[in-house]
């Protein structure tokens, strides 16, 4: 109503395209989805520009595979790839965080493309890991990790132009208002997301911030539409 252009930034390790169809199965409207921009597609412009490398090992569910339509030939094994994308976990090994250790331990020298850096979901009231658990640890046994997706700068970059002022709502505290705060922008915190379980009232709300080292201006329960 007032005119302001909405974008959906999210850290979904799919083409925007992709994502753009999942808003429309949740009956959002035609008319909300002109911006939509993924971690996912950021890094899809990476792998069309070869800027990490030709041939590279995909570690995630088939499902992920969209992510490099047309480039299936460059998909190889972890020992002839040039680096590893991540897009999240094996879906035979969603739980078992010690089998990621084991793969890649020996591929140290390589760069691991996060194209997710959530560390965990809720889909319903189960929760899953995603592909920024395991480049943590990629990152622990002393990998090097090149991270697309909020709250690195990359993302925004991508959607913010000509100086634009923006206003971030989001529920993750790591990633949502991290960014946010990363570019000093002003944040609205949905409490009953990723850490529901963290936030019982509101003045816990204060040593939840502390404990993630982040500043929101304004909080809330949900946003519908």
């Amino acid at each position: 109503k007032k005119d302001k252009k909405g974008v959906f930034l999210s850290n979904a390790p799919r083409p925007n395209k992709d994502v753009i169809q999942f808003l429309k199965k949740l009956k959002m409207e035609e008319g909300y989805l002109k911006y939509v921009q993924t971690s996912g597609e950021v890094a899809l412009e990476s792998l069309k520009k070869k800027s990490f490398g030709t041939k590279f090992f995909h570690l995630g569910p088939e499902r992920d595979i969209s992510l490099f339509e047309g480039l299936e030939k460059n998909n190889t094994t972890i020992e002839n790839s040039e680096f590893i994308l991540c897009t999240g976990l094996f879906d035979q090994h969603e739980q078992d965080l010690s089998f990621y250790k084991n793969l890649l331990k020996n591929s140290l020298s390589k760069k691991l493309i996060c194209t997710n850096p959530d560390l965990i979901v809720h889909r319903g009231k189960k929760i899953e890991f995603c592909a920024g658990t395991v480049a943590k640890i990629f990152e622990d046994i002393g990998g090097n990790v090149i991270y697309f997706g909020k709250p690195y700068r990359a993302v925004y970059d991508s959607i913010l132009t000509n100086g634009e002022r923006a206003f971030v709502i989001g529920d993750n505290l790591n990633t949502d208002i991290r960014g946010a705060n990363n570019l000093k922008l002003d944040s609205l915190f949905i409490t009953s997301g990723i850490h529901r379980a963290e936030f019982k009232e509101e003045d816990e709300l204060n040593s939840l911030l502390k404990k993630y080292k982040v500043s929101t201006k304004y909080f809330q329960k949900s946003l519908n539409w």
